[in-house]
């Protein structure tokens, strides 16, 4: 059934053409707005309940052409953040850096394998299951999205060189990361909006949602080590083993090219790097991180600016290699920093990486000429990715001028009369799973459907926070299969997965996700947990 999927291209554009047909079927209608003060003093617009209204119709026609500029226009951050990362990964890639790094991490995983315990668990396996629990935890506690767009340019070829496939290294970062995301502990984008707008002490019900991540990750973990053990075994099983020659050939053992060796230019990038840290920790001496609804005060800038002039001394000594990987290191240490102490957004992550990027070729003697032509040269490799989001985000563009998502979710809503306890969960997660398609954004559909499932949930006796649930689950498990989700199809498009292929690897892992949620959700209804 998977074999003659069109291009990904086709793909999309085709749900673009069927959504503009939908609006000539769908009747227009829209909910009234207001804006309502959350818990945390910020102000959001939600709808007023019970005032659905059929508006005029507003049927798509040329504007399927037109929704492909203003998808553009609409995603333009994701876009440009893509369009940045690939650039400047280009530039360190000219320095051999990542190949040096991947050297060395398969060289140490092959000393582990001495050991008779590790090597009856399987070291790759505790590699993997490392490498997911992070990404997972990210997701869970400040909900990491967007920025795994970044990590899977690091983790492909990683990957790839541990003998495994690029649907492997897409799953270890974007899908674990999505694990968490649906398993939300602290999530202030989906589960901090949605229980502010229920009404909901924030963060409430942590206990029995650590429960939930802890199965949701059991299941997707054991999912993707199947699949990697598969391609590991017989690599000519990978869906993508054909397509794969590409990051093949880009990280083939390069070991006998690579001369070891620390030019004056090396020093030169350390000290501007340097000295552009020390002026951030002067300036913002004291960080305010938050996890969940805890702030932490804590010098993270100064404490992380005398660690990279320390680790990088060392390095430096070593190889530029190792100073150009240590400075992706800390690359990553300072998003963490800006994402949970200063609100980073792709616009911040991605100019962080531009400078990782300058710094990298500063330190092997590029010039500013070369350095450039390494930078177009990745933008125009990854433009493809880049590309792609534009054309997804015209969906978005034509159900929201076609007015007809308030319609939907109005007639979703009514379907969920008089079919008992049970039956009402079960259609405020049907409801929840469908929207995430063409609304993928945590925070705009908790606008959009909280102030209708909340005081509905209480007429039905279903607790709030159950309601809470069927939207955390709902937006999060189809986040790694609805084409609507840019980031999603960016990292596809980095990884060069084909949407089609993607599709054949992960439904099954969709299909098992959505059904041990709603029997995640169940309990909530029978007994008295905490928080609900």
């Amino acid at each position: 059934m998977f074999k003659k999927v069109p291009h990904t291209y086709v793909i999309v554009f085709s749900i673009v053409i069927i959504s503009a047909i939908l609006t000539w079927i769908i009747p227009a209608g829209e909910f009234d707005r207001t804006v309502k003060t959350m818990a945390d003093g910020q102000e959001r617009t939600v709808i007023v309940e019970d005032s659905y209204h059929q508006t005029d119709t507003e049927p798509q026609t040329w504007q399927v052409f037109s929704s492909i500029f203003n998808g553009f226009v609409a995603q333009a951050n994701i876009i440009v953040f893509i369009l940045l990362i690939g650039g400047a990964f280009w530039i360190m890639n000219a320095s051999k850096a990542l190949d040096v790094g991947i050297m060395s991490f398969i060289a140490a995983t092959k000393r582990l394998e001495r050991h008779k315990f590790l090597r009856k668990i399987g070291v790759d396996n505790i590699v993997m299951v490392m490498i997911m629990t992070l990404f997972s935890s990210f997701g869970a506690i400040f909900g990491m999205s967007e920025e795994t767009i970044a990590f899977v340019i690091i983790l492909v070829p990683l990957a790839i060189s541990m003998g495994y496939d690029s649907i492997v290294g897409v799953s270890l970062v974007y899908v674990s990361a999505h694990l968490g995301f649906a398993g939300a502990i602290l999530n202030p984008f989906t589960i901090g909006i949605a229980q502010g707008l229920s009404d909901l002490p924030i963060f409430s019900g942590w206990e029995f949602r650590i429960i939930c991540w802890l199965v949701i990750n059991a299941v997707g973990f054991t999912f993707i080590l199947l699949y990697a053990r598969k391609i590991k075994k017989n690599p000519k099983k990978s869906l993508m083993y054909d397509a794969d020659e590409y990051w093949r050939k880009h990280t083939e053992d390069n070991s006998e090219k690579i001369e070891y060796h620390t030019p004056l230019s090396a020093w030169i990038s350390y000290i501007l790097t340097l000295g552009v840290l020390i002026l951030f920790s002067v300036h913002y001496p004291d960080s305010i991180l938050t996890i969940g609804n805890a702030n932490f005060h804590f010098p993270a800038l100064p404490v992380a600016t005398v660690a990279f002039a320390i680790i990088s001394f060392f390095t430096l000594r070593k190889s530029v290699h190792f100073f150009i990987l240590n400075l992706l290191a800390f690359t990553i240490v300072f998003l963490i920093i800006g994402v949970m102490g200063y609100e980073w957004y792709v616009m911040e992550i991605g100019a962080l990486f531009f400078g990782m990027g300058l710094a990298s070729g500063i330190a092997m003697n590029q010039s500013a000429n070369n350095i450039t032509k390494l930078f177009i040269e990745g933008a125009k490799d990854i433009f493809s990715a880049a590309f792609i989001v534009g054309i997804a985000g015209g969906i978005i563009i034509i159900l929201t001028d076609g007015k007809i998502v308030d319609t939907i979710m109005y007639g979703l809503s009514q379907a969920m009369q008089s079919v008992g306890k049970e039956g009402s969960l079960g259609v405020m997660y049907g409801i929840q799973t469908f929207l995430n398609v063409i609304i993928p954004s945590g925070s705009a559909k908790a606008a959009l459907t909280m102030p209708i499932m909340a005081p509905f949930s209480d007429l039905i006796g279903i607790a709030r926070q159950t309601t809470v649930l069927a939207f955390q689950f709902g937006d999060g498990f189809t986040n790694m299969i609805t084409p609507t989700s840019g980031v999603l199809i960016g990292c596809l498009g980095i990884a060069k997965v084909p949407y089609n292929l993607w599709l054949k690897y992960i439904w099954k892992l969709i299909v098992v996700l959505v059904i041990i949620g709603f029997l995640l959700m169940l309990p909530t209804i029978y007994f008295d947990i905490n928080g609900f």
